[in-house]
């Protein structure tokens, strides 16, 4: 460091950065939100409550959380199976079906759920199968929790499967050679060390399956107080130019989806706290 008194930066642009990162935010968070809260803050309390509490907006509100919710906890057992195989087992074409997994990454929601919709309909391969027990998926809410799985799902394996490869074997072999039954070693080496990552793919693939639109409205049969979800309902208040109540229900979501935010920030921070008080 040479002969001044301040602390140099390790790398330069510190004001230009910043700026440029704020204007970002602004431009492209900040502002958009500030409108829709601008655009809700026209309506009366007593207005507000009235969108909020009408009979359809509650279903479809019900329909969206509840489902996502039942979704998330599917995703976060058979998330944590397949995490278990890609990770502690090797077999043939395991790369590939590990490749498999991020399918709904990058498939387009509405490709997503044209093919759930074919697959599960009364005469698709799924379907027919399905409705000689009597059980219809496409267009009911049993198509919109498919769907909202299908897209989930990913979320808990990616979360989780970086740090069950971090987890040493060695630690459950020494676990085991000091007496402690299978169940043991889960409960008190395993899930003590992925209870972070598994909470934060629960969380990221609940507020994943709320938000979602394209890959649902095509399997859900969107019909009110049935089958129809939140975002839906909001796109039909825009297009019959009620804003006022769309950005009311939206308010509502952006204040969960806000608060499931705030949930992975802190369970990430606990994580951390946890992984320094574990080192020292």
């Amino acid at each position: 460091m040479s002969g001044g008194t301040g602390r140099r930066r390790a790398l330069p642009g510190f004001g230009l950065t910043m700026g440029l990162t704020l204007t970002w935010l602004s431009i492209i968070v900040l502002i958009p939100l500030a409108g829709l809260f601008l655009r809700t803050s026209e309506l009366s309390l007593l207005q507000f409550w009235d969108i909020l509490t009408a009979r359809r907006t509650l279903n479809a509100l019900k329909i969206s959380f509840g489902l996502a919710f039942l979704a998330a906890i599917v995703n976060l057992v058979m998330g944590m199976v397949i995490v278990w195989v890609l990770v502690r087992y090797r077999f043939p074409g395991r790369r590939i079906f590990d490749a498999i997994v991020d399918i709904p990454f990058a498939l387009p929601t509405a490709v997503a759920g044209v093919a759930l919709t074919a697959l599960f309909a009364q005469k698709g391969w799924l379907g027919a199968p399905l409705a000689e027990w009597g059980i219809k998926v496409a267009f009911t809410p049993i198509g919109i929790f498919v769907a909202m799985i299908f897209i989930g799902f990913p979320f808990v394996v990616r979360t989780v499967q970086p740090v069950l490869i971090d987890l040493e074997i060695e630690v459950e072999e020494a676990a085991a050679s000091l007496g402690a039954s299978r169940w043991d070693i889960i409960r008190r080496v395993i899930l003590p060390s992925l209870t972070p990552a598994i909470l934060t793919g629960f969380a990221l693939a609940f507020a994943r399956a709320v938000g979602e639109y394209g890959s649902v409205i095509f399997i859900a049969g969107n019909l009110p107080n049935v089958s129809e979800i939140a975002p839906l309902l909001i796109v039909i208040r825009l297009s019959e130019f009620r804003y006022a109540d769309a950005t009311a229900i939206a308010v509502i979501m952006l204040i969960v989806s806000f608060l499931i935010i705030f949930t992975i920030n802190r369970i990430q921070r606990w994580a951390q706290t946890r992984g320094v008080a574990v080192q020292v």
